[in-house]
């Protein structure tokens, strides 16, 4: 595993492939692990703890994120056509953020706990249970998958807000 890839782009609302179903992987290839070593060079260059393919405008079903905290060593995980399975029935509210949504955080309700099966970077079947970050974090990703952004989970006033301030950033940054 190798932290060599390219730093890329990253979308942001309300970019039209944001909205886009990401399709499955066949296999995990070298050029898959190329995608993910692009994708977590890009994510810790932001710096965010998890990033979706679509986000940088691949719609493939694959997943980077590194919850190790400042100080820790990194500690990357690489999900390939990710499922949820057996959420729990319990919601919990989690301030969440988005590099997709620069500099806009809000509180979005999900599942406390869910189970994960996924393939890893070396194409080997993974089933893990989920709690805490970690799964609220996986669930945030998987969205990305489905077209889904966090705004989404918003009331459609904060929403539009929010879009409105992260075009008006973007402008601001190209004008510059």
């Amino acid at each position: 595993m190798t932290t060599q890839g390219q730093i890329r782009p990253i979308l942001t609302v309300p970019h039209p492939v944001l909205k886009q179903v990401s399709a499955p992987v066949d296999a995990v290839t070298d050029e898959t692990r190329a995608l993910m070593d692009d994708m977590l060079a890009t994510m810790y260059d932001a710096p965010g703890i998890g990033l979706a393919a679509i986000q940088i405008g691949v719609p493939k079903r694959v997943i980077v994120m590194d919850l190790a905290r400042e100080g820790e060593d990194p500690q990357p995980k690489f999900f390939v056509n990710p499922e949820i399975l057996d959420p729990a029935e319990t919601t919990v509210p989690y301030q969440e953020g988005c590099l997709s949504v620069p500099d806009i955080f809000d509180d979005v309700d999900r599942p406390e706990t869910c189970r994960v099966t996924y393939l890893d970077y070396d194409g080997k079947r993974v089933t893990e249970d989920c709690e805490g970050l970690y799964a609220v974090c996986i669930q945030h990703e998987m969205d990305h998958l489905e077209g889904i952004v966090f705004l989404d989970h918003l009331s459609r006033l904060k929403r539009d807000r929010a879009i409105k301030k992260v075009m008006k950033a973007e402008k601001l940054k190209a004008s510059a």
